[in-house]
């Protein structure tokens, strides 16, 4: 009855359900329709379904399976890509994300093999603290093995109530026998913003995720930390960026706009217009903006991407950008489950909408597939200075870069993890140091070449040389990440990223659009 009773709420929650942020603030959905006897008539058809199947079916039918399995996300799967059903373990992993905080021991774990690893610990966290680092093997948790356990299963052990004890059993590859170490659990934040000096004067701000409520707080503190009053050129690299929540995006965007600018609007069927307007930050009005985005920047990276060209504000650099022009909202349903169903459409500044089509191709091409969508030339529109821009295909950047595309031997090395269980036999049992300003040379190559042919890696020589310069990049990420940490490995390849550099050398060119919308606007003031 439960089963049954959480499949008529999600039917009926449209017309009952107050939504929850997710991409949007709260809302709510009109009334049921006169459809009605419609859907009684559809509700008992399906009701009947389940018992014919209970009844008869061959093997034993699981009601929870066939209803969160089968028919809610079935009927999902007929309105769009985005409206999705999340069970209650996912949707309190979502909350969970979008809080950023929880307590535990903090570290990303893996499955490699039956095994379960520590992928990176957080610096500073209560796991950092103990000596676990990425590689080590987590062979039993409160005394429970973990062999063949999945990292939801771990991750659930690792959590628990601030200042309490877990037990965790580490085997490290040369390190002898098991040892166990007790790691008091702590309260972990967590972060998706960085910001460093790419040059004098030139700062990087990456924002990975707006999933978080913290995003728009940490680009603050970053850029506080960093000392805003001094730069005189940002790079912000949106690239992957699967987007989140829309606050994060407007707060984020609209900090670099005129107080009062339009950052977003967005409407639908059963909601009125709601447009989001910018909340300017001092500092943030007097700088040059680059911003790099790819294929995979979707949702309100979108958002923030898309405000700042269309105000003339950045430059965007990359690949046409995702193309997710929808907005979802949280309906919780009963047994802890939710729907996230879209209710409206996302309009940028300019008035475009640049939703990719998906009602003609199947949801796998529409995610997976090479994507060719063009601007929809019937969607044209025009930026603060009066640029050309269209809707459809996702953001069209004002300059394109092609990513350089790993190579078939890049592929295969790093679909084999080499690099990785070459970390772990680098420092074989010992606590991860390397000496100031180290760099792996031609010494540090040659092992990882013995290392390849005992693990029966195939490669040729011509391959092995002609990769030097990314094999070097990959070996200097990999063992300086587990001596400082990924946060600090990252910025060692971002600073020489050619995209990156690129952004820096296109410092220009957004400056010169910067100084001509803020002409062409003074000049529309003062008629």
């Amino acid at each position: 009855m439960k089963i049954r009773s959480t499949l008529l709420l999600a039917l009926f929650t449209i017309g009952t359900t107050g939504l929850a942020i997710f991409a949007l603030p709260a809302v709510h959905a009109r009334a049921a329709s006169s459809a009605d006897d419609e859907l009684s008539r559809g509700i008992h058809s399906m009701t009947e379904a389940l018992s014919l199947l209970e009844r008869n079916f061959a093997d034993p039918v699981s009601s929870e399976r066939a209803i969160y399995d089968g028919a809610i996300p079935g009927m999902l799967r007929t309105l769009d890509p985005h409206s999705n059903f999340l069970d209650p373990n996912e949707f309190r992993d979502m909350q969970r994300r979008q809080h950023a905080q929880y307590f535990g021991v903090g570290m990303e774990i893996s499955v490699d093999g039956d095994n379960i690893i520590v992928n990176q610990p957080f610096p500073g966290s209560p796991a950092w603290n103990a000596g676990l680092r990425r590689g080590d093997v987590l062979a039993a948790v409160n005394g429970q093995n973990t062999k063949g356990m999945d990292t939801g299963q771990v991750a659930d052990i690792l959590r628990g109530p601030k200042g309490t004890p877990v037990s965790i059993t580490v085997y490290r590859q040369g390190g002898g026998d098991p040892a166990t170490v007790q790691v008091i659990r702590g309260e972990i934040q967590t972060r998706l913003v960085d910001a460093f000096w790419l040059r004098p004067g030139i700062a990087y701000l990456g924002i990975a995720s707006f999933e978080a409520e913290n995003v728009a707080d940490d680009v603050e503190e970053a850029l506080k930390q960093l000392g805003e009053q001094s730069i005189t050129g940002l790079v912000m690299d949106l690239r992957g960026n699967p987007g989140g929540l829309l606050n994060e995006a407007v707060s984020v965007a609209g900090r670099y706009l005129r107080d009062g600018q339009t950052v977003v609007s967005h409407r639908g069927r059963a909601e009125e217009e709601q447009v989001f307007r910018a909340k300017a930050k001092p500092e943030g009005q007097r700088y040059p903006i680059v911003v790099l985005v790819d294929r995979r920047s979707a949702s309100a990276s979108e958002i923030v991407s898309g405000a700042l060209q269309d105000h003339d504000r950045a430059w965007v650099i990359g690949e046409n950008t995702f193309g997710k022009g929808l907005v979802q909202g949280q309906f919780p349903l009963s047994e802890g489950a939710a729907l996230l169903l879209t209710i409206a459409h996302y309009y940028t500044p300019s008035g475009r909408l640049i939703q990719r089509d998906y009602q003609h191709r199947s949801f796998f091409d529409y995610y997976y597939a090479g994507r060719n969508d063009g601007p929809n030339l019937q969607d044209v529109k025009a930026t603060d200075s009066g640029r050309k821009v269209y809707g459809g295909g996702g953001i069209t950047p004002d300059e394109k870069y092609d990513p350089v595309r790993a190579n078939a031997y890049e592929r295969r090395l790093i679909s084999a993890f080499v690099f990785f269980h070459f970390g772990s036999r680098y420092f074989s049992g010992h606590a991860p140091t390397l000496p100031d300003g180290w760099m792996p040379d031609s010494a540090t190559l040659d092992r990882f070449a013995a290392f390849l042919k005992e693990q029966h890696v195939p490669f040729t020589d011509d391959e092995f040389a002609a990769n030097r310069s990314w094999l070097l990049d990959q070996l200097r990420w990999e063992l300086y990440g587990r001596v400082q940490g990924k946060k600090m490995a990252d910025r060692l390849v971002l600073a020489d990223d050619p995209e990156v550099v690129h952004g820096v050398d296109s410092l220009p060119k957004a400056d010169a659009l910067f100084q001509q919308v803020q002409h062409v606007l003074a000049q529309r003031a003062a008629r």
